[in-house]
């Protein structure tokens, strides 16, 4: 049997139709809404055929849907949020994908009745691609999503997200909100903030060096043009909604930074061994949790 008879996903980018792929893959729904503001992701995402029924109101998506996901930029949460009010099943599990928590349950709270359970979750997977054909079934096997469930809320609609996460192939924590926001700062948004700098910097580099910056790129520089080719909307949007943690962690990096800086110019050799040395560890430990892999090239195609 189903988890659910019917669930609508708000959004069909990459996050939204790989829901929709993994929620088919594991039998998890009887019936999978989808919708999209864009008319022509609408289009595509029918050509794809991950959805049962496509709407273009949003209203006529999430009828009778007993889980609702937002799955579109966190910047249009509460705009979502206020359209759909009226429309939501009773007993309905309304939750989200969005990078940052604090901001969403400000944004959407005040548009939940209180017969529908708001449950705010965060799947930490992605890629750098996006649209409706980035979508695949196994994104998020192996993966951690985190819940942050409001105070109060139903313990027995939290366990049945986590269940359907777990579904999909997830790990599954639950915490705070504001803890979560803290910990993505630092492991998600500030070094999609520092790619996308250092890519800046190459760009405007680039002129003066005759074309020679990307022509001779290595792999440092590689991975970070990964980074920063993801979705600029939806890193604008988690930029201004987890403000207060971004700069706090910044902060901190700006700290460490002048440090390596000021070993560089003193030629301190013996600090930036030791600084190498104990952060080296780290590739380590994300390799022994699964969350990556010690394959060459970091498993990636050679090509």
């Amino acid at each position: 049997m189903s988890m659910f008879d019917k669930i609508a996903i708000i959004g069909l980018g990459l996050i939204g139709s790989s829901i929709a792929h993994a929620a088919r893959r594991g039998g998890l729904a009887r019936e999978i809404a989808g919708h999209d503001a864009s008319p022509d992701v609408l289009d595509r995402a029918g050509k794809i055929g991950f959805c049962d029924s496509l709407h273009a109101d949003v209203g006529d998506c999430v009828e009778d849907a007993q889980l609702v996901i937002l799955c579109t930029p966190v910047g249009a949460y509460k705009v979502v949020a206020e359209q759909i009010t009226q429309q939501l099943a009773k007993g309905a599990i309304l939750s989200d994908v969005g990078s940052v928590k604090g901001a969403v349950i400000r944004d959407v709270s005040p548009f939940v009745p209180q017969d529908v359970h708001f449950i705010p979750a965060h799947p930490i997977a992605g890629t750098e691609f996006s649209g409706p054909e980035a979508g695949f079934a196994s994104l998020f096997d192996g993966r951690w999503t985190i819940l942050t469930p409001l105070p109060g809320g139903d313990k027995d609609a939290v366990a049945k997200l986590k269940a359907f996460w777990q579904g999909l192939g997830s790990q599954v924590d639950v915490m705070d909100s504001s803890h979560h926001d803290l910990v993505l700062a630092i492991t998600s948004h500030l070094p999609h903030l520092i790619a996308y700098n250092i890519v800046g910097t190459a760009h405007d580099l680039e002129k003066v060096t005759e074309g020679e910056v990307i022509k001779y790129s290595a792999s440092g520089f590689r991975d970070f043009t990964r980074i920063a080719a993801s979705d600029p909307t939806m890193w604008r949007d988690i930029f201004l909604n987890n403000r207060d943690a971004v700069l706090e962690v910044l902060g901190r990096f700006n700290e460490d930074l002048a440090v390596l800086q000021r070993a560089v110019r003193n030629g301190d050799g013996q600090l930036l061994f030791d600084f190498f040395t104990r952060n080296r560890a780290v590739r380590k430990a994300i390799i022994e949790q699964g969350q990556d892999t010690a394959e060459p090239n970091f498993g990636r195609n050679k090509n």
